[in-house]
């Protein structure tokens, strides 16, 4: 059985996280990083218009994972997904529309919008990978649920809610490996209690979910964010990248194209909370 189609998923619902093992090889790892390492001098849209990094977008690895976890076969992709190669942010926080107001529309019913990360390096006994917090993810309050970090291999892929709180540059201590280190005390600890990097820290980053009201909701969250806005705007999906997409089963719905032009969008650098 291959590592799609044995995914967690009642684990994914209780604990708003689950990690898909052994889905890519070492030679398409390989691969990848090379791709981004091109990519960050070349490249400045999202995944699906970049010829040399699409692939985890249209190989169906993703389309599967998704249907398995939200039980349905129509799986959207709305232009969100990046790249980064040694980045140092680090905080805990959602990606969601409303991360704040328990009362608002995030917050009702099933939330089906899931975010899917491939780091392309170890993290299982390599530090700098993700901070999750464990069954955060039907709270807006970013202090419930144990940090644990994601200890993923290589090969493996991510897979979280949007509304789950995580961190990314985590810290993996050589002892005890149980103890995960909170985001903001990564300099805490001497540097011979922190194992050691696994090279460049690279990983890839996608949103797929249903075409539903929390999707709706999300896209018109992500065209006030100027940061969005700046990538939709280097964007543009040439008929290669549509077909592959349609084949692996993605539904693509042309965000860039949707903003382009528009004096209102990307008005947000940091976070505002939508009105409803």
């Amino acid at each position: 059985m291959s590592a799609v189609n044995d995914v967690d998923v009642n684990g994914f619902w209780e604990n708003g996280w689950t990690i898909v093992r052994g889905v890519y090889s070492a030679g398409d790892v390989k691969r990848l990083r090379e791709a981004a390492h091109w990519s960050r001098k070349s490249f400045g849209g999202d995944l699906l218009a970049n010829p040399r990094l699409r692939e985890v977008l249209t190989d169906g690895n993703f389309v599967k994972i998704a249907r398995q976890i939200l039980g349905e076969d129509k799986i959207v992709y709305t232009g969100d997904s990046a790249f980064t190669v040694n980045g140092v942010q680090r905080g805990f926080h959602k990606d969601n529309a409303d991360r704040v107001d328990p009362n608002a529309p995030d917050w009702n019913g099933r939330y089906t919008i899931l975010r899917f990360g491939i780091y392309l390096q170890d993290h299982y006994r390599h530090t700098g990978g993700l901070n999750l917090r464990h069954q955060s993810h039907n709270t807006p309050d970013l202090n419930v649920g144990n940090n644990v970090y994601v200890r993923t291999r290589v090969g493996d892929v991510a897979v979280w809610s949007l509304r789950t709180t995580h961190s990314g540059n985590g810290t993996l201590l050589r002892f005890p490996k149980s103890k995960a280190p909170l985001p903001h005390e990564h300099d805490k600890y001497p540097k011979w209690r922190v194992a050691s990097k696994d090279g460049d820290r690279i990983a890839l980053f996608a949103a797929l979910g249903l075409d539903d009201a929390h999707m709706a909701r999300y896209v018109d969250y992500l065209k006030t964010r100027k940061y969005m806005v700046d990538i939709w705007g280097k964007t543009r999906y040439d008929q290669a990248a549509l077909t592959a997409a349609s084949e692996a089963g993605l539904i693509v719905r042309d965000v860039p194209r949707e903003v382009a032009g528009d004096p209102n969008a990307g008005q947000h650098v940091d976070y505002v909370a939508l009105p409803y």
